[in-house]
Formats: C-alpha cells, sequence, structure tokens
C-alpha cells in the first residue's frame, strides 16, 4: 500500500484513514464537546454566584407560602406512591395474565363488574393497569371487562383509598364516594364498549413489556419506569397545586368555586392536565381548600381514568383510533358519575 505525500513517516493511508462511522476530525472537535460533569460544573457555580438574588427570592412571603405547600404534598403522597410503584410491578411481573381469564365469568356481561371489582384488590396506578389490560385482551379476555379493569384499578385499590383516607381525614365519605363512583364509571364504559364498541377500533398488543427479560430484570425494569414516570408527574402536579394556591388570586379562585358547575369543569380539565399518579393525586385535591367536596371528587374520579400520559399509553397500547373514541367517552361519563354520587352522598 503507498503511503500518501504528507503523511508522516511510516503511516499509511488505512493509518490515516477514520474508521467506519466516524466522521473525520472528530480529535479536533473531541476536546470542545460538553459532558454532563462540566454542566454539573457550571451549573452550581452559577448557583453559588446567584446564590444572593436566590436567597432573596425563596425570603418572600409569596415563595415561603408556595414552598410550604410543595413540600407537604409532596412529603405526603411519596410513601404511598412508592409503596404502589413496588406492588404494581409485582402484580405486573409475577401474577400471570392467565390467572385473570381463568377468574372472569365466561359471559361479558357479568365479566365486566367482576372485572371491575378485580381492581379494587390489585394494587397499581394507571401506568401498570394500561399493560395489564393489554394483556388480559391479548390471552383472550373480552375486551369490555379488559377495560373496565383498566379503570378501575388506578382508582380504587387499596393503597390509593387509603390514601384517600390519609388526605381526608375529616370527610371519611370521600372514599366511599370515590370508591363507588370509580366503579359505576368503569363497569359503564364496559358495558358501553361491549354494546357499540367494534373489534376494528381496537389493536390489541402483539406482546407484553416485559417478554424476553428475566423476572428480576422486569421487576426492577418495572420499578425503575414507574418512579420516574410517575415521581415526575408527582412534582409537576404538586408544584402546580403550590402555584395555584400561592399566585392565583383569591377572589378567582372563590369565584370559581362558588359556581357548581365552573368548579366542576375546572378541577376536571385541571386532572387531565396534570395527570398525576393516583396514589398521589388525593393530597393535591385536598390542598384545594377553596372548592367543595363534590369538585374534589370529580378531580379524583377524572385523573386515574383519563389524562395526558393515559391517553398517550392507551393510544400506543391499543391504536389511535381507539383512544379517540374512548378518551373523550370516558371523560364525560367520569364528570356524571362523580357528579352524581357526590350529590348523594357528599
Amino acid at each position: 500500500m503507498a503511503i500518501t505525500e504528507d503523511a508522516p513517516s511510516g503511516a499509511t493511508e488505512r493509518d490515516l484513514t477514520p474508521p467506519p462511522g466516524e466522521p473525520p476530525g472528530r480529535e479536533g472537535h473531541e476536546g470542545r464537546k460538553l459532558s454532563s460533569p462540566l454542566i454539573l460544573t457550571m451549573t452550581l457555580l452559577l448557583a453559588v454566584l446567584a446564590q444572593s438574588p436566590i436567597r432573596g427570592a425563596l425570603g418572600t412571603p409569596l415563595m415561603q407560602s408556595w414552598m410550604t405547600v410543595f413540600v407537604a404534598v409532596t412529603v405526603q403522597a411519596l410513601p404511598f406512591l412508592v409503596l404502589g410503584v413496588l406492588l404494581s410491578a409485582a402484580i405486573a411481573v409475577f401474577v400471570p395474565p392467565s390467572f385473570f381469564a381463568r377468574a372472569l365469568p365466561s359471559r361479558p356481561a357479568l365479566a365486566v363488574p367482576v372485572a371491575g371489582l378485580a381492581g379494587a384488590v390489585l394494587p397499581g396506578c394507571e401506568c401498570a393497569s394500561v399493560p395489564v389490560a393489554g394483556a388480559l385482551v391479548r390471552r383472550g379476555v373480552t375486551p369490555a371487562a379488559a377495560l373496565a379493569f383498566l379503570l378501575s384499578a388506578p382508582a380504587i385499590n387499596p393503597i390509593v383509598l387509603t390514601a384517600t383516607a390519609v388526605a381526608f381525614p375529616r370527610n371519611p365519605e370521600m372514599v366511599l364516594a370515590r370508591f363507588l363512583a370509580s366503579l359505576l364509571v368503569a363497569c359503564a364504559m364496559g358495558w358501553l364498549w361491549q354494546r357499540l364498541g367494534r373489534t376494528d377500533w381496537l389493536r390489541p398488543p402483539a406482546h407484553g413489556a416485559h417478554e424476553g427479560a428475566t423476572r428480576a430484570e422486569a421487576f426492577w425494569n418495572s420499578v425503575r419506569h414507574d418512579t420516574m414516570h410517575a415521581g415526575g408527574f408527582l412534582v409537576l402536579g404538586a408544584m402546580a397545586a403550590a402555584t395555584l394556591k400561592a399566585v392565583a388570586p383569591a377572589t378567582w379562585l372563590r369565584t370559581a368555586a362558588d359556581n357548581p358547575l365552573v368548579s366542576v369543569l375546572a378541577l376536571a380539565v385541571l386532572a387531565v392536565l396534570l395527570s398525576i399518579c393516583s396514589e398521589a393525586d388525593a393530597f393535591v385535591a385536598a390542598s384545594l381548600t377553596q372548592f367543595s367536596l363534590t369538585a374534589k371528587l370529580v378531580f379524583l374520579v377524572v385523573g386515574p381514568m383519563i389524562d395526558l400520559k393515559l391517553f398517550a399509553m392507551q393510544a400506543g397500547t391499543f391504536g389511535r383510533t381507539f383512544a379517540l373514541r374512548f378518551a373523550p367517552a370516558t371523560f364525560a361519563l367520569a364528570i356524571t358519575g362523580a357528579v352524581v354520587t357526590g350529590t348523594v352522598l357528599l
């Protein structure tokens, strides 16, 4: 092989040719790349230089009020979130989906309420209920029953009901109201799908989320994913609740809270936008002290059934055609069921 004219002594074309996939001149640019440690160091340096204005901003009454609400909501909800994630991962990995198929009645009309009630004994958040429902459909369970389970499990399981009781110690009727309203809506949606749903609207998942991994790997992957996913939404929800509490003028909140229709619609939309995990949403609802118990119940029923992350998960699991029809119907029925239940019990 010939030696190039400008090459150093002993270097060949092969020596000077960059490896496949490596851009020319890589050595010259490597030193200019920003690494994660460098970015962290620069961020810490900026924080040290700006500590005086930061300390001054955090010392204002507005920020102190914001921090109080944010920390209170986060600290109260975090233990329930962690416990729910651990149990949800254990169920998703160690309980075979065939168990649910054998436990449900063969008649769809009876399988719907049984599947809805099954959510009361299976702890887990909405992040876990979607893949479990997908596994049920994949193994031949009638879609109406699988969808009833999908909606009820995040809303009426023991951890969620316990968290609701802790968040509303002076209103124990909220626990019963949440249980009944959520179960009613889940069964109604199941029966509605059984009567009006079409098979071409539903695209069953081709495989499970944990197939191909060992049980230990699947468990810790599920724990890691759900903790980061649900924990992030918990922080966002706590920040939104604290901001609403500290920044929004009291007259605005009183005006919205004093109008029953506006308060119900406002908290229903807020539940969709915040996308808080069901193990933590009761503490956010309890912090909205200006609103009625019925409006808070709407928040607690709508959130675990349809929010932004759930819509994305449902579209990814069952198809966009399904999600575009299922989500609006669930939203309307959840509001109606919560208002009716709240009017009777609260």
